[in-house]
């Protein structure tokens, strides 16, 4: 009998040690650290697969997705699949009031009816490469201020070399606080073309409520296509491009998915901060998130209201109200996921273990005592400073829009006064080019609302120092209720064509008497205060900062010296890998893997926006008319999985220990989102579209069936089931 139990231990033990798996490895190093325990959780292929740079492997089908995502290649065609959420912003742009996309969907019959998107690009990774020891050298008798000239020197030299006379995209990154530096290589595809999208009510199903939550019903992906030359290489938007021709793709499953099977997403995770010290956590979790929250809590407010009351205003706004909402939700999770974990106080326990380790090897005082005197130093004047920051960047930056337009305005006025004439020509066109894009999704309204409520929170909850005085005399002056009528409706800023006629004239005369202007002097005013009273002093200390981690890190690195440690995400490649499996959110509360369309049914609500499930799915359910896409009789849509993921990953594919596609990955759930900063293997999970979900939509909801033909299937599956 106590063999038995002493068997069924070891057998928990094995599962637990082969379940969750917290990090983001760099693919290169993967055979060195990772290939072993991938194989024994159910990962069929070598190193080699996933990264080559002599032959084809799974890094040439994946990319980098406009500014921030992921997308994989589907077809040998250069057909994408990202998330509906990443393409958003394009399928925004092609909706109008008469061919709304966003509610509608859109779906091209053909290649001559896919849509091109100005200004969207893909970039593949053509090589990474260790280069700590170039851009480290010359630097070791250098002060702080000095190395990093030469660092910067050394960077742009490897980076001007590598690109090859611009023919390729170059990037050298720091890692582990710059203890180690990479170099990233890109070819850059510049003609990428949507091909289809669900309607909103599948692509965002669920909206703002659903984000960042499971269980999870959203269809979130859409379809775009790489076009190329006439040699498949990067070229300008042209109808003669022709459909690029990957080195590789990925073969979709139609396997499907078990509990506990082997996954892994490989994308480009944003940022994450795993080894900050208690004092920062300490202030995000009080301080940082919170006041955001607040901020956004005002803004959504506003936009969410006049939304809701008007069609047109929600297809301008909709994009926007989907980015102030993303991380005002994902922050709200992080508040709690650090308390639930103790963060801080865990942080801080290991502050102690690094110090009995540096006074037991005899380097705490020669080394490291200075760098927890610094933090000590350090923070106590951040806390306020970035408290100012975040004030400034949620109100003025990407508060008040039509402080976007100050800033160019007065950027141009500048120049005039500094009698930098030379320019202008330039600037008017940049400024006339930027116009109809803006005002097309612009109400001004709604941004004299935000104005009202969001400029006297400066005022009210910062300290007197991070103002300048003009921004409190106007409130003491006319007060919150008369600042709109004083300063936002006396500015010509908000009337397009009145704007347009004065810059189209380019009387420099006119022109320079726009520095009187209510909204260029306030914008002017604030800008100058936070230019330079706040962010040299926050650029000052994130310099002290980084040097005293640099040293902090590299300590870390000896301490756990023979053990793995993965980097910071930094929006390069990288490789997460755990399994499926579902979590405990609440005590007595288990979450299954998987979702179905009967969930979307139960949600379905004509009355909510979010909630109007498409007639076409509804018939669709009714018949069970799911084809070859169903799995024991449902329709599978949804599924979590304990890969470790952040922004960034969005549009990942999700590939099972064959290499084959099975789901795109969206999310995290939201009792994980603390995971930038510290993993919970019983929280943390990714959240996927069950790529049979998203070939059901394209081939029964849309008839677009013929995509499909382009795509590689993995067939075993069907066949047991007519077997």
């Amino acid at each position: 009998m106590r063999r038995i139990k002493l068997s069924i231990l070891l057998l928990i033990f094995v599962i637990q040690s082969l379940a969750a798996k917290e990090g983001m490895w760099i693919p290169l190093l993967l055979e060195k650290y990772n290939l072993a325990e991938m194989q024994e959780m159910g990962f069929e292929l070598t190193a080699q697969d996933i990264y080559d740079i002599n032959n084809a492997s799974m890094k040439d089908a994946v990319v980098v997705f406009g500014g921030g995502c992921t997308a994989s290649l589907i077809s040998g065609d250069g057909l994408l699949i990202t998330n509906h959420h990443c393409g958003y912003r394009q399928i925004q742009i092609h909706s109008t009031v008469e061919n709304d996309y966003l509610t509608d969907g859109f779906w091209a019959m053909s290649r001559e009816e896919e849509l091109p998107n100005q200004g969207l690009t893909v970039r593949f990774l053509e090589y990474m490469q260790d280069v700590t020891s170039e851009v480290l050298g010359g630097t070791e008798e250098l002060e702080t201020t000095e190395q990093q000239k030469k660092i910067q020197e050394n960077t742009a030299q490897i980076e001007r070399r590598a690109s090859e006379r611009g023919k390729f995209l170059t990037q050298v990154k720091p890692l582990f606080y710059g203890n180690q530096y990479y170099l990233y290589v890109y070819k850059v595809y510049r003609d990428v073309r949507l091909v289809g999208a669900p309607p909103s009510a599948i692509g965002k199903f669920g909206g703002d409520t659903d984000n960042w939550m499971w269980p999870r019903h959203t269809g979130d992906f859409a379809l775009f296509r790489i076009y190329a030359d006439e040699n498949n290489e990067p070229a300008d938007y042209s109808p003669d491009n022709v459909p690029y021709s990957p080195k590789k793709y990925f073969p979709v499953s139609m396997e499907g998915i078990q509990e506990g099977d082997f996954t892994m997403v490989f994308g480009n995770p944003g940022s994450t901060t795993q080894y900050i010290p208690s004092h920062e956590v300490d202030i995000v979790m009080n301080q940082r998130d919170p006041d955001r929250i607040a901020i956004r809590d005002e803004k959504l407010e506003i936009i969410g209201a006049a939304m809701e009351a008007d069609p047109k205003v929600r297809i301008q706004y909709s994009a926007k109200h989907a980015s102030i909402s993303n991380a005002w939700k994902r922050w709200q999770g992080e508040i709690i996921g650090l308390q639930r974990l103790n963060a801080v106080n865990k942080k801080q326990d290991f502050e102690a273990e690094f110090k009995a380790w540096a006074i037991n090897n005899g380097t705490w005082e020669t080394e490291y005592r200075e760098v927890f005197q610094n933090f000590d130093e350090l923070y106590a004047t951040y806390r306020n400073y970035i408290k100012a920051t975040d004030y400034y960047s949620e109100i003025v930056l990407r508060g008040v829009e039509i402080f976007r337009v100050a800033a160019m305005v007065n950027n141009l006025v500048g120049n005039l006064e500094n009698n930098q004439n030379e320019r202008l020509e330039q600037q008017l066109t940049g400024i006339l080019n930027f116009l109809p894009g803006f005002f097309k999704d612009f109400d001004p309204a709604i941004d004299e609302q935000l104005f009202e409520t969001l400029l006297p929170l400066l005022a009210n909850d910062l300290n007197p120092l991070f103002l300048p005085a003009y921004l409190t005399d106007l409130l003491n002056k006319h007060g919150q209720e008369k600042l709109v009528q004083r300063v936002y409706r006396k500015s010509i800023l908000a009337d397009e064509q009145q704007l347009k006629e004065l810059l189209e004239e380019g009387n420099e005369r006119k022109l320079l008497r726009l520095r009187k202007d209510p909204l260029v002097e306030l914008y002017n005013r604030l800008n100058f205060h936070y230019e330079t009273a706040i962010r040299p002093v926050v650029d000052t200390l994130n310099v002290h900062k980084e040097s005293n981690m640099k040293t902090y890190m590299a300590g870390i690195m000896k301490m756990k010296e023979g053990q793995p440690l993965y980097p910071d995400a930094n929006l390069t490649l990288r490789v997460a890998y755990g399994q499926v499996e579902g979590y405990y959110p609440l005590d007595g509360v288990k979450y299954k893997h998987y979702t179905t369309l009967d969930g979307i049914m139960e949600k379905d609500n004509p009355e909510i926006y979010d909630y109007n499930v498409p007639e076409r799915l509804r018939e669709l359910y009714r018949t069970k008319d799911y084809g070859p896409y169903a799995a024991n009789g449902y329709m599978p849509v949804c599924f979590t999985a304990s890969n470790h993921t952040t922004g960034g990953n969005s549009g990942s594919p999700v590939v099972n220990g064959s290499g084959h596609l099975i789901g795109v990955n969206f999310d995290r759930c939201w009792e994980g989102t603390m995971s930038d900063i510290m993993y919970d293997p019983d929280m943390n999970r990714n959240i996927s579209i069950d790529i049979r979900y998203a070939l059901f939509i394209i081939d029964k909801f849309a008839g677009a069936g013929y995509l499909l033909e382009e795509m590689e299937m993995v067939q075993e599956a069907m066949e047991e089931m007519v077997n």
